[in-house]
């Protein structure tokens, strides 16, 4: 069916050209939820690097690894901030963070799949692929450690911790949870996911951020290969050492 003619006098009718109807972009934008996954995921890897650096203190013992808990609780950035606060501000930023993460992740998700429709992706192959297809099941499956965690190690809820929990002895409450061969197995299973989380996360940031340089995105999968290595192994050796008895 025709549609509407222009009426001009002196001039041939000519059809009127209808302009298409487009959708107004999503809110917020594709790219400000990539730079939060970015930012945020960094904030993240930095934590897990921080908080193995910490905890491979129990190899030093008993003293060193609960007076650094001590510290970290109670002294870090005393009087600037008052004593015991630095450890709440801190927690409310992971949780931003890491809230913001999961859901910029999960918008991202969505918009991934609406847009490609019922078509899968053709000739993604390797390692690199199955990172990318399963970062939302690695990353569910670390968020339940983190609160397994949590309640294991810092609030000592049971069941999920021992009954020879103790407020303020993070070395007698490490080993006498890892004694427990499901609760380090769960442990090494979650550290293998968050090797291959990680190590994906940390080259998406570089592609996140803007790097379009074939030698820098290099160097970014080869950082992040690094960082991802290192925090496997520096973690599998806690439960292991506890499990062979090398730290009782």
């Amino acid at each position: 069916m025709a549609g509407p003619t222009s009426t001009r006098p002196g001039t041939d009718r000519v059809p009127a050209v209808e302009r298409p109807v487009t959708s107004p972009p999503p809110r917020p934008a594709t790219w400000v939820l990539k730079a939060v996954m970015a930012v945020t995921g960094t904030v993240l890897v930095v934590f897990a690097v921080v908080h193995l650096v910490g905890n491979l203190k129990i190899f030093l013992g008993p003293e060193q690894l609960d007076g650094y808990a001590h510290w970290l609780h109670e002294d870090l950035l005393a009087p600037l901030v008052p004593h015991g606060w630095f450890i709440w501000i801190f927690r409310a930023v992971m949780l931003a963070a890491l809230l913001a993460h999961v859901a910029a992740g999960v918008v991202l998700r969505r918009r991934a799949r609406v847009a490609r429709g019922p078509h899968r992706r053709q000739g993604l192959r390797g390692l690199r692929s199955f990172q990318a297809r399963s970062m939302l099941v690695t990353g569910t499956v670390l968020l339940l450690f983190v609160v397994f965690h949590v309640l294991d190690i810092t609030t000592g809820t049971r069941p999920a911790a021992t009954d020879a929990f103790v407020p303020g002895e993070a070395y007698a409450n490490i080993v006498s949870s890892f004694q427990r061969p499901a609760v380090a197995a769960f442990y090494v299973l979650a550290i293998g996911v968050l090797t291959l989380h990680l190590a994906h996360g940390l080259w998406s940031v570089v592609n996140d951020l803007g790097a379009t340089g074939r030698r820098l995105r290099a160097t970014g999968a080869a950082v992040a290969g690094v960082v991802g290595l290192l925090v496997l192994v520096g973690n599998l050796l806690i439960p292991v050492a506890v499990l062979t008895g090398v730290v009782a």
